[in-house]
């Protein structure tokens, strides 16, 4: 039986939400949008597509999305090279794989992007495979994402475990039924990821960690 820990990147092992937040925010005021860094924070998870109509709705100005994901781009770019894991996030990928979990991460990262990611990281000798936003047609919240990546891990749904920090994460796991476990490192509050299907909130990686044998890993 293949067990597979499926695993979020931004905010729930590399503290860069709030490093999206203000590329976000900047590349609105750029195009002239007023969007607050609250509704960005919320909305971060979301693909860019997603988000951008997620934030502007469905009646904007549809052909400033490429320049605004491009402007998102190229401001978040800027800190690849300093990007910060949480604490033991390494750790706990390596530590769930000697236990036998297959580790997939589920991101909507790519190229230069995901290479920062996973240096931050540090356990590419634990990761199995990366399932991508773009391999999809429907991103979070949607089931696509998550079941794209139980494919990778060769997993049953009820077999395995999906970590988040987003109540798009919490939201996704649930429709592909997996286990979902949230953290608060992503700064969306407990109440929120609780009402959104996360059946155990930890404070961060470490806070995992240091539970493991207590969560729904050690119910698998």
């Amino acid at each position: 039986m293949t067990r597979a820990a499926l695993f979020d990147v931004d905010g729930t092992l590399v503290d860069t939400n709030y490093l999206h937040v203000t590329a976000w925010w900047e590349a609105f005021r750029q195009a002239g949008h007023l969007v607050s860094m609250r509704a960005v924070h919320h909305a971060i998870g979301l693909g860019g597509t997603d988000l951008i109509e997620h934030l502007l709705g469905e009646d904007r100005d549809t052909d400033q999305d490429d320049a605004l994901s491009a402007a998102h781009k190229t401001l978040y770019g800027t800190h690849f090279d300093r990007l910060e894991a949480f604490e033991d996030a390494g750790k706990l990928l390596r530590s769930l794989a000697g236990q036998g979990w297959t580790i997939v991460l589920a991101t909507s990262a790519g190229g230069a992007e995901l290479d920062a990611l996973r240096a931050a990281v540090d356990a590419d000798d634990v990761i199995t495979a990366t399932a991508s936003a773009d391999d999809v047609e429907e991103g979070k919240p949607a089931a696509e994402p998550v079941a794209h990546a139980l494919e990778l891990a060769g997993a049953k749904a009820e077999d395995s475990v999906f970590v988040g920090d987003s109540v798009w994460d919490m939201k996704a796991a649930r429709r592909a039924g997996v286990t979902p476990l949230a953290v608060l490192s992503g700064g969306i509050p407990r109440e929120d990821l609780s009402e959104a299907g996360a059946a155990e909130v930890y404070d961060d990686t470490a806070h995992l960690l240091a539970s493991l044998k207590k969560s729904a890993f050690a119910g698998q």
